[in-house]
């Protein structure tokens, strides 16, 4: 558990992104894809690894909207629609640390499940 705690949170103009700024001077800029994808919820978390979901086609997914819940944490809505996943500080502070990481493996998920960012380029047989 971190004891840094956000300051700010701001949607970007186009609703692809999202900065945080934490009072501990770390500030990070998450892609509203990578946000989704990566989403705290059981929908995409499953209930153990092995339930875990490779989310695909969400290159174009925006933030529709933010509230926050308690102290802890912010309820992000896509336009997708999905919007089950709490954020919480701590999730933030981790995903912004390691997002490099996290969007690599999930850029190799994809190619090993032969899924794509883009849900226009969707092979179909």
């Amino acid at each position: 558990m971190t004891d840094a705690w956000p300051k700010e949170l701001r949607v970007s103009k186009d609703r692809k992104s999202l900065v945080v700024t934490f009072d501990n001077g770390e500030r990070y800029d998450l892609s509203a894809e990578l946000l989704r994808v990566a989403s705290p919820s059981a929908e995409v978390q499953g209930h153990s690894p092995e339930q875990r979901v490779t989310v695909p086609d969400k290159i174009n997914v925006e933030i529709a909207k933010m509230e926050p819940i308690g102290n802890y944490a912010v309820r992000i809505t896509f336009d997708d629609m999905h919007d089950t996943g709490l954020f919480s500080w701590d999730y933030l502070i981790d995903l912004g640390r390691n997002k490099d990481t996290r969007w690599q493996a999930y850029l190799d998920e994809l190619t090993q499940k032969g899924l794509s960012r883009d849900p226009v380029s969707r092979k179909h047989s």
